[in-house]
């Protein structure tokens, strides 16, 4: 799972988190990566910005370049993307990491947290992939990941947050329609998600609170996956949707204690996996406020 080095890297909302650790990872790679955030400065609940996160990226051992965007905004994205092509002299790789999320049923979701997460999750990512097209057109392997889930279409995913599982889902969408439609360019376009909770500052402040740490596994299982599928020839592996484990175990690997936060509580799933997702360690349904 060696990527080649080098990798010219562009990531949304790559300022914490799983975005982070991909980021890090392809820079131990000796990959150039432009982040693409609005976290200038600390949040009180959300550790990091994103210049403490190209100190940590550069400390990997690549290259940073952090870039103060709204990624709602085309202007700014338009602007992004441009300046990373620009400093790195091109793009190979595009991640739709940013997302919003409030897990909150139809009557309880104000519109301006369904505006954003439209905006977020689906325009953005739509918008950033459009923006890099050209340049990674020029690649050699060029590739697009979306942090999105497979597309199982079960109400149990609607019913108790509409908003954000159709706007989730519009991100894996991107991916269904754009694989297809780049196909004859040789852009790869894929989806990663994770089959346990993965233990983030979203997870302890949106979802479940600081007690379903122990039932996590660390972000470094996104970033090995990521690099894994970074390393496939995107004329071939492209429209995948790719649940971490499972693809890292038919990618050889077996230590999978590593990423687990806390090796002796069980796993909890994560949302919009399907029923068919196979076992690579035991998980069972989250438990947590709300659900």
């Amino acid at each position: 799972m060696t990527l080649p080095s080098n990798k010219r890297v562009i990531i949304s909302g790559g300022s914490r988190g799983i975005g982070l650790a991909i980021a890090k990872r392809l820079a131990s790679e000796g990959a150039k990566v432009a982040i693409l955030a609005k976290t200038a400065e600390p949040h009180p609940k959300l550790p990091g910005t994103i210049y403490t996160a190209a100190e940590e990226i550069e400390a990997a051992g690549g290259e940073a370049l952090p870039i103060l965007t709204d990624v709602r905004d085309e202007a700014q994205v338009k602007a992004a993307v441009a300046q990373t092509a620009d400093k790195f002299g091109g793009v190979d790789i595009c991640i739709n990491n940013a997302s919003a999320i409030s897990l909150t049923r139809t009557a309880k979701t104000e519109m301006k947290r369904f505006d954003l997460m439209f905006a977020v999750n689906v325009r953005a990512t739509f918008m950033l992939s459009k923006e890099c097209l050209p340049h990674l057109v020029q690649s050699d392997n060029p590739h697009i990941l979306n942090i999105s889930p497979p597309l199982d279409m079960q109400a149990k995913w609607f019913s108790p947050s509409v908003a954000y599982t159709i706007s989730k889902f519009g991100m894996s969408q991107c991916v269904l329609g754009m694989a297809a439609e780049f196909k004859s360019k040789g852009v790869a376009v894929n989806a990663l998600w994770p089959h346990s909770v993965i233990a983030t500052a979203a997870i302890s402040n949106v979802v479940a609170g600081d007690l379903a740490f122990p039932h996590c596994r660390k972000p470094e299982i996104m970033a090995d996956a990521a690099a894994a599928i970074f390393s496939k020839n995107a004329r071939e592996f492209t429209g995948q949707f790719c649940i971490d484990d499972v693809f890292l175990a038919e990618e050889g690997e077996t230590n999978f204690a590593q990423y687990r936060v806390d090796p002796e509580q069980t796993l909890w799933s994560d949302f919009f996996l399907p029923d068919d997702t196979p076992e690579i360690e035991p998980v069972v349904v989250m438990k947590g406020p709300g659900m």
